[in-house]
């Protein structure tokens, strides 16, 4: 009991403050314009501002300089060489290729480059014409998605990684590792698999290489094995004996070495048929403008290419960001790709992304900037130029065997499953779909799925919030959920309601449903109630104005035909109502027409509508109704058309709503959304629920409508 006092007096001394005080007193600011002009006015040249734009789109002007030599060029230089090496056999990335074959086999076909040979009637393909005009065919699709991504990176679309959560990610990375790992296995058993595209294709594949087991090449799988088991070995003594070593034992860069000069000298290929990387052509093609004619037809096509790149870009960057604490900078990566196709596609170059596996390897062999890229691309060039000859020896299998080994850091992530299962069953399945998606779809439908399924457990989410009433923790003015908090009282005639989430169209019909329910009484039974006995009585009126205006009619009937008192008093006696007294009579007998009127036209009527008391019903157990609305960022439309019929429903049954906790962009949104009116003012924003409940207790026993709905309110 105590408590209650206390709690009482502590609101009744709270000074309270509504929005519209609030506003006056902190001078509000106007909202700001969203005008392009004003924009653009914002916009100021400076020496500062050039520097800050040109470290933006120029990042390696800002860490060149601090660069670590002694700590990180080492490891960059080995790095750089094993990822060159790989390079090799395995230059351009698999899905992006794909994507690419699919254009140029429904553009330029095989069959579009038939010929006869002379003096027979048999047909072949040119494939030197044919190959050609697919090289333009590239080069024109490479400018193209350049050009999408650079322009989508200026205008900041990179905001699109936000929707790429860990969990999507992280199942994400996984399945693209098996895919990688199945990719790998014909070159570890040495067997031959056809080329398989689109939705199962990485199933399908696993599926051949399972039958053709038999056919396994026993010189190329000992050479897997005794690699991998070497590679293995030599990592886990670089995670024992690592600290004291200046740096790790670049174990995949001595087999490379290793395995090459052992090809070389026991002629592996010969003599056990184990399959190597093959001649590497030599010398670079000279640049060349794109081919325009090919643009209408692939334009399409290029801005699919240039998002999945980006987006499986970016998924790798958020992985090895997240490991190493770092941040990526999603319009930046996007520019970067843009400028490296389009640049590229002066020299007939594939479109670009990034390689899970060729990362795994730069990551594991001591690689930590762009230096080591930077190693790789010198060794591509002079490999290119001139010693591809000395690696034309180099087993596949080597190269499947440390792809492999590196892939070891990403299977560990199937240990999320477990995790999520205990914390969070909603990212459980966005990993688990992701992955599905991705094994089963390919990576770029896969990924599309894996976005689309994330961002529907989001609207899920927002539609299914904990919704709940709020009671006062005693001697404090903090608000809690009742349900949750045993000793959170509610505050007598006052409920506190609060939703978890932001209110928007997906699921304000759900906010108000839940509202009416937490009340404890039918909301819309009473207001229907209140429309039915208010017909009621407007009927009633209607039939006693009528009625009345009758009598009248005859009054005056009787007045102007000049009969006696005693017929004039007989009709009125007739038509007046039985409660009439003698006294009236005898008013009535002196002849006075206007005296003669019903009792009911002279009597004052309640100013305002009935209210539910006159009606004959019940007041409902509260006389307040205040929405919390702290959780919510925005509102729109739907939104405010729904705390519109909100407090046109309660203030219907004589119920005052209060809006707290609204933040500043809200406030701004109502405004434009014309929210406010005379029944729907600044006086019903509070900036805190203790402030609202502190104004409610205060003055609950005076008649709040008037009160509060006029603008001219009392001040507090």
């Amino acid at each position: 009991m105590k408590e209650n006092e206390v709690s009482c007096r502590s609101r009744a001394e709270h000074h309270t403050l509504t929005e519209a005080e609030l506003e006056t007193i902190g001078l509000r600011n106007e909202a700001p314009s969203t005008s392009l002009s004003t924009k653009i006015q914002k916009i100021r040249c400076s020496v500062s501002t050039a520097k800050s734009l040109l470290f933006k789109f120029f990042p390696i002007l800002k860490w060149l300089p601090r660069y670590p030599v002694k700590d990180w060029l080492l490891g960059d230089i080995i790095s750089g060489f094993s990822v060159g090496i790989m390079h090799l056999p395995q230059g351009p990335f698999a899905i992006i290729s794909v994507m690419i074959g699919s254009v140029t086999d429904s553009l330029e076909p095989s069959g579009k480059y038939m010929e006869t040979v002379n003096g027979s009637n048999i047909t072949v393909v040119n494939e030197t014409l044919r190959d050609a005009a697919r090289v333009e065919l590239v080069g024109a699709l490479a400018f193209l998605v350049g050009i999408f991504q650079i322009a989508l990176g200026l205008l900041q679309f990179g905001f699109v990684a936000t929707y790429l959560s860990e969990p999507l990610v992280r199942g994400y990375t996984t399945a693209a590792s098996i895919q990688v790992l199945i990719s790998q296995l014909k070159y570890v058993f040495g067997v031959t698999v056809k080329e398989y595209a689109g939705p199962l294709s990485i199933i399908y594949t696993f599926l051949e290489v399972c039958s053709k087991l038999p056919n396994t090449n026993v010189g190329t799988l000992v050479t897997s094995l005794v690699a991998m088991i070497s590679i293995l070995l030599v990592k886990l003594l670089n995670d024992k004996i690592g600290k004291k070593l200046p740096i790790p034992i670049p174990i995949e860069l001595l087999t490379i070495i290793i395995s090459t000069v052992i090809s070389y000298f026991a002629k592996l290929n010969d003599n056990f048929g184990i399959s190597i990387v093959g001649e590497i052509p030599s010398g670079m093609r000279p640049p060349q403008a794109p081919q325009v004619h090919y643009f209408e037809k692939v334009v399409g096509n290029a801005f699919a290419i240039a998002m999945v790149s980006y987006v499986i870009a970016i998924s790798l960057g958020k992985i090895f960001a997240l490991k190493h604490g770092y941040k990526v900078d999603s319009n930046q990566e996007l520019i970067a790709l843009g400028l490296s196709n389009f640049v590229g596609s002066f020299f007939q170059c594939y479109s670009i992304s990034c390689s899970m596996s060729r990362s795994l390897v730069q990551e594991s062999t001591g690689g930590n900037s762009q230096v080591a890229a930077l190693v790789s691309c010198l060794i591509l060039l002079v490999t290119i130029l001139k010693i591809g000859a000395l690696f034309e020896q180099l087993p596949k299998a080597i190269l499947a065997s440390i792809i492999i080994v590196n892939l070891k850091g990403m299977f560990k992530q199937f240990r999320d499953i477990r995790m999520l299962w205990r914390s969070n069953v909603t990212d459980l399945l966005i990993w688990v779909v992701t992955f599905i998606a991705t094994i089963v779809l390919n990576l770029d439908m896969g990924l599309g799925v894996a976005v689309a399924f994330s961002l529907l457990t989001v609207i899920f989410r927002t539609q299914m919030p904990h919704y709940s009433i709020l009671g006062q923790v005693p001697t404090t003015d903090v608000y809690r959920d009742v349900a949750a908090y045993q000793k959170a009282e509610e505050i007598p005639g006052v409920k506190i309601f609060r939703s978890s989430a932001t209110i928007y169209f997906a699921n304000a019909d759900l906010y108000a449903e839940a509202l009416k329910k937490k009340c404890g009484f039918d909301v819309d039974r009473l207001v229907e109630k209140k429309k039915k006995a208010l017909k009621k009585k407007q009927k009633k009126d209607k039939k006693e104005a009528k009625k009345a205006k009758k009598m009248a009619s005859q009054i005056k009937t009787v007045c102007d035909s000049g009969s006696n008192n005693l017929a004039f008093v007989d009709i009125d006696m007739e038509a007046r109502p039985q409660e009439q007294g003698d006294d009236t009579a005898a008013t009535a007998a002196n002849g006075s027409v206007t005296d003669l009127a019903p009792q009911n036209q002279s009597q004052p009527q309640p100013s305002g509508k009935p209210t539910l008391h006159s009606l004959g019903l019940k007041k409902p157990p509260l006389h307040s109704l205040i929405l919390d609305l702290t959780p919510v960022n925005f509102v729109d439309t739907v939104c405010i058309k729904t705390f519109k019929n909100i407090f046109r429903d309660f203030q219907e049954i004589e119920v005052d709503v209060f809006l707290v906790g609204c933040h500043a962009s809200v406030i701004t949104q109502l405004e434009r959304g014309n929210f406010f009116s005379q029944t729907i003012t600044k006086q019903h924003l509070f900036p805190s629920v203790h402030d609202a409940v502190t104004y409610v207790t205060r003055n609950h026993g005076e008649s709040l409508p008037q009160t509060v709905t006029d603008n001219n309110a009392t001040k507090m």
